[in-house]
């Protein structure tokens, strides 16, 4: 952990940020105070959300007794002025990263996509036959007669009547789950893009 702390030390949050992070992924035992730590260069960075996550383990663990508990409660205090603003802010996810455009659905909440009810196939079963294509009648003389389905002309299947046959559908986008945004890496400000008209105004 000393080199994280030495980066932190010059400033170098980026560098501090990597080493916490590959101390974590070792599965060894972590120092006590590592968790403060790693909350102080995640508020330096704008991971405010992590930062919180990783403040409130450290108070977890310690309580009053830790060795940064007072720093701990300073930076807690500091930390509800942005967590408020990621809550508020419609322009990203709870954790405060930037929402953009879904790709799948160009941000239109809805897609072309495989059709649900047939499987993609275009067709289902017809519900008459049991999909058999004949149907099984008694005559009035109690003999098991077979007849050609009319619904589906013998064939046991019918076009599918949600997609018309194509296979295709379009639908609320499962990518996005029908939203027309998916969140991505980039740590949100808070403000609604500006179209280049617009600034230029």
């Amino acid at each position: 952990m000393k080199g994280a702390l030495a980066a932190m030390e010059r400033n170098d949050y980026q560098t501090a940020n990597s080493i916490f992070r590959n101390l974590i992924d070792s599965g060894l035992p972590l120092p006590e105070e590592m968790p403060y730590y790693f909350s102080e260069t995640l508020f330096k960075l704008g991971q405010f959300d992590n930062s919180q996550n990783f403040l409130n383990k450290y108070l977890e663990l310690t309580g009053f007794t830790g060795q940064h508990y007072e720093y701990a409660v300073r930076l807690k205090e500091k930390l509800k002025e942005p967590i408020a603003q990621i809550l508020a802010c419609e322009q990203c996810d709870r954790r405060g990263y930037r929402y953009e455009s879904c790709t799948v659905c160009q941000g239109n909440k809805q897609a072309e996509q495989d059709c649900s009810y047939c499987k993609a196939k275009g067709v289902v079963g017809c519900s008459r036959c049991g999909a058999s294509g004949m149907i099984k009648k008694m005559n009035v003389f109690n003999i098991v007669e077979f007849f050609e389905c009319e619904r589906c002309a013998g064939k046991g299947r019918l076009s599918c009547p949600t997609c018309s046959g194509s296979g295709k559908e379009i639908s609320g986008c499962k990518t996005c789950e029908g939203s027309g945004k998916t969140a991505s890496t980039a740590l949100c400000n808070h403000e609604k893009h500006v179209h280049g008209d617009s600034a230029k105004k």
